[in-house]
């Protein structure tokens, strides 16, 4: 069964591109539309600071909240990613 897609465009995008690039896409939580996780998850990924993240549901910027989210997968350690 696909994931439920997220209701703001900007975002949305920001969580097919992460998609693209190995990252696997959790939806539910109790405060966030999902989480994010690094598909390289060990102990060289920066302490594991960018091993999971929140998607939120409905942030004050998508725009912004969503290029938060491109920036953590093309910061990945494992990965250079391009765009």
């Amino acid at each position: 069964m696909p994931r439920p897609r997220h209701p703001k465009k900007d975002i949305e995008k920001a969580i097919a591109y992460a998609e693209a690039h190995g990252w696997r896409i959790v939806h539910g939580g109790a405060h966030a539309w999902g989480q994010m996780y690094c598909p390289w998850n060990d102990r060289n990924c920066r302490c594991h600071e960018f091993c999971r993240t929140s998607i939120a549901s409905t942030p004050k910027n998508p725009g912004d909240h969503a290029m938060d989210l491109k920036r953590i997968v093309k910061n990945c350690v494992h990965t250079e990613v391009e765009g």
